[in-house]
């Protein structure tokens, strides 16, 4: 199994977070916000911190998901994305192991869709802890 991107110092809530959400153009706050606390709900255990400027979820210390704005989209990315199932083929990215959802204001992918990546994200990450990788 691969190697785990790992931060210990993620908490269960951080303020930095939400200051960041809100900091957002409006729109993209909406987005980032709503698949962001998406992640949150995964369970009990879902931790998180910013990482490189955004936010990122993690199990425990392990990240398994961020989001994050850019000019004209947000994304919704997933740190082993390379490996979920993805059978509407929403994930973009050519990297080894992340992939990403560009979401566009009035142009979003189906909620069920992204969910089920989400949910799917979590559940691999809680998988590799398990493995102890």
């Amino acid at each position: 199994m691969e190697k785990m991107l790992r931060f210990p110092e993620a908490v269960e809530r951080s303020p930095a977070i939400d200051t960041w959400l809100t900091g957002q153009v409006h729109e993209f706050s909406v987005i980032a916000r709503t698949w962001f606390t998406r992640m949150r709900e995964c369970g009990a255990d879902v931790r998180e911190l910013m990482h490189d400027g955004h936010p990122t979820a993690c199990v425990g210390d392990a990240a398994f998901g961020y989001v994050n704005v850019f000019k004209d989209h947000v994304n919704v990315g997933f740190f082993f994305g390379a490996e979920l199932p993805d059978p509407t083929r929403l994930l973009e990215g050519t990297g080894k192991r992340m992939r990403h959802v560009k979401v566009w204001p009035g142009s979003e992918p189906d909620p069920k869709q992204l969910s089920a990546l989400v949910d799917n994200a979590y559940r691999d990450i809680k998988r590799r802890l398990q493995a102890g990788s």
